[in-house]
């Protein structure tokens, strides 16, 4: 088949080849379907029957099922991938509840002044210097206020469970930077 030929056979069966595509792989593959269904022709020119549509229509289906494989294993990968990668990123609710009751449980044994240097800091984010203009005192008397409050929240917390579930919130609550 001389190359004339070849884009013969093309504009004739080109429409009826794409539009079998689009029906097989949706609009958005169709033009590389029927362009890899033609490189597949022009590569076997020799081998092309008369009437020749329904060959391509064959080599467009198979390249349509190659097509549709890959995607299946290339979704299947991404799923392994996901699956195995997977972490959850919070503790389950119940830990979280036994969690929250415990620190509160610990801000309660606390004077007003010391929860307050405690919720400053750790809840509002604010540093040491911030909180004391919030509190109303100079920068030296809150941070003692605030270790007092770190030291009461802590012993309360250890005292009362001392368990992996309560080591997030305490750390939390007495470690963050405030100078």
């Amino acid at each position: 088949m001389t190359p004339e030929e070849f884009t013969s056979l093309f504009r004739q069966t080109a429409p009826r080849v794409h539009a079998y595509a689009v029906r097989q792989v949706g609009g958005d593959s169709a033009d590389d379907l029927v362009s890899e269904t033609y490189a597949v022709a022009w590569r076997r020119r020799s081998q092309i029957p008369v009437p020749p549509l329904p060959w391509l229509l064959v080599v467009a289906r198979n390249l349509a099922s190659n097509h549709r494989r890959s995607r299946r294993r290339a979704d299947q990968l991404w799923l392994s991938a996901v699956r195995d990668q997977w972490r959850p990123t919070s503790p389950p609710p119940d830990a979280e509840v036994l969690h929250r009751e415990t620190a509160l449980a610990a801000l309660a044994v606390c004077t007003e002044a010391e929860r307050e240097a405690l919720l400053l800091t750790a809840w509002d984010g604010l540093t040491a210097s911030e909180a004391a203009r919030v509190a109303g005192c100079s920068t030296h008397a809150f941070t003692v206020r605030l270790a007092r409050a770190r030291t009461r929240f802590t012993a309360h917390v250890q005292g009362s469970d001392s368990s992996e579930a309560q080591t997030p919130r305490l750390t939390l609550l007495t470690t963050k930077d405030n100078s």
